[in-house]
């Protein structure tokens, strides 16, 4: 298409995913905020521009002014969806891989979109910046002429690995037999990294080269790699390993680590929490409550405990965890959804943890027990809270990394198990209790919970954790006057805009 290119209009895709909503919007900001004479558009189907809008008209400051909203036609019952469900949050887990596979259909509406976009301006957008999952972005991107970035909203390691296993299925025997490997190397990895099948999720497991999702995610995967560049949600210092490896697959293409896309008040810049975290949220508590109930525990003292929105355990593994916490003796702040055999989405039942267990933490107030969500971004940056019990997602991940807070790692899903290594590996920052379908005991989760909050890995932990937080916190930090002075994750952000301006890839 012989149009002329339009450098200030930006259009951005996000996978119809909370988790990956909420950094897109955050990065549109951050262009926002870099560049204010940017026009951004942000695409998504019916629910998630409804979420969207109602975060924007919620913002008191003018400064996202320049950030517009497209919405893109899906019925969900088309695809065998329950209506009004085009967001993986809204979404058993056994449904997740169709609202996937059912994103490819999205095609012919975006293209007539970026062409109305185009008729309407004259000219062909600066960028297109479409998530990982959506790669067939690249091929609207190169039919009209612009600039196509993938974004990644994980971490380097968590992305590079999540490559290596679906681009390449280590583990599964490459003869006739197909049989899956106990143990096995990480490809494009250095020889030492190794992962146990334990580490991957039970789809996974059962996941070989003819399997449909994989053959989707391998198309996906392959179509971001070939983009004009790779944006990271995460911090170059912290992540040399994985940014390294994710580099070598998308070499000689650019990658910029833009992260973390975190709340300012995480990074002791300014006072609000998005409303896109916290929108259509049931909280079990106010942040009022929960903060008072934290003020009056010593520094460091409470584990707080979350699955995340889309993961949840079995009930016996929860009724271990309930034992292994009481054992303890260390208070908490627990955040409970039904276990993974019933709806996450219906009302948590007091009967699903131990007998007299509800009792007992009333009576002895070293519990908080909260149903369906509660202020984690507040809880987190208390100074009475001292451990972080987490599926390792990875927003999770770097809200808990920011203010220095060990994690113990129960992971689930997706990337998460990759997360965990990484942090442990890599980091020293988390010990592991568990992964995916493993065994759970409360005397386990009685040991390392005292480990990580009283034994010797406590202020190792803590120490390591608090000088990566610093280097997060350096990261987004804004220039005092010279351009040696920004952060990493600023510079590159800059970089990144200038790329666009200029055409220099």
């Amino acid at each position: 298409m012989n149009t002329q290119q339009q450098d200030d209009h930006i259009i951005m895709f996000p996978f119809m995913a909370q988790g990956h909503i909420i950094p897109f919007l955050a990065l549109a900001k951050l262009i926002s905020q870099r560049k204010p004479n940017i026009k951004i558009t942000l695409v998504s189907t019916p629910l998630n521009i409804k979420y969207l809008h109602s975060t924007l008209i919620s913002e008191t400051s003018t400064a996202y002014k320049n950030i517009s909203l497209a919405e893109l036609p899906f019925s969900c019952t088309d695809h065998g969806l329950p209506p009004n469900s085009d967001n993986t949050d809204s979404l058993p887990s056994h449904l997740i891989v169709s609202l996937f596979h059912a994103s490819e259909t999205l095609k012919p509406s975006f293209d007539n979109l970026i062409t109305e976009i185009i008729g309407t301006g004259k000219r062909v957008p600066g960028c297109i910046i479409s998530d990982v999952f959506l790669g067939w972005v690249n091929e609207t991107a190169k039919r009209v002429g612009t600039l196509h970035f993938s974004f990644t909203t994980c971490g380097g390691y968590g992305t590079a690995a999540y490559f290596s296993i679906y681009l390449y299925l280590p583990h599964r025997k490459k003869d006739d037999s197909n049989d899956l490997i106990e143990e096995f190397h990480l490809p494009i990895f250095p020889d030492t990294c190794r992962l146990h099948i334990s580490q991957l999720t039970l789809n996974l497991r059962e996941t070989y080269k003819e399997t449909p999702f994989a053959i989707f995610l391998q198309q996906q995967i392959s179509l971001s790699l070939k983009s004009d560049g790779m944006l990271c949600n995460s911090v170059e210092e912290i992540e040399v390993l994985g940014l390294e490896t994710l580099r070598s697959y998308m070499d000689p293409k650019p990658v910029w680590t833009i992260g973390p896309l975190l709340p300012p008040f995480l990074l002791g810049n300014g006072s609000a929490v998005s409303n896109l975290r916290t929108a259509g949220k049931n909280f079990g508590i106010s942040p009022e409550n929960c903060i008072e109930w934290l003020n009056h525990k010593k520094p460091f003292s409470v584990v707080y405990i979350s699955f995340g929105s889309q993961n949840t355990i079995r009930a016996s593994k929860m009724r271990e965890l309930a034992l292994g916490l009481e054992k303890s003796g260390k208070c908490f702040i627990w955040v409970l959804r039904p276990p993974s055999e019933f709806d996450i989405e219906s009302e948590f039942k007091w009967e699903w943890l131990p007998e007299g267990f509800v009792e007992s933490m009333k009576k002895s107030q070293k519990g908080l027990l909260v149903k369906k969500w509660a202020p984690q971004l507040e809880i987190l940056c208390h100074k009475s809270t001292g451990a972080f019990l987490s599926h390792c997602g990875w927003n999770s991940v770097l809200e808990s990394l920011s203010q220095g807070v060990p994690i113990i790692g129960w992971p689930l899903e997706g990337e998460q198990c990759y997360n965990s290594k990484m942090m442990e590996e890599e980091m020293d920052v988390c010990a592991e209790l568990a992964r995916v379908d493993g065994e759970v005991f409360s005397e386990g989760v009685k040991k390392i919970i005292e480990d990580v909050m009283d034994g010797n890995k406590r202020e190792e932990m803590r120490n390591k954790g608090m000088v990566i937080a610093e280097k997060i916190r350096a990261a987004m930090r804004e220039d005092m006057g010279d351009d040696h002075s920004k952060g990493s994750s600023v510079r590159s952000v800059d970089d990144f805009l200038a790329t666009v301006t200029s055409r220099g890839i």
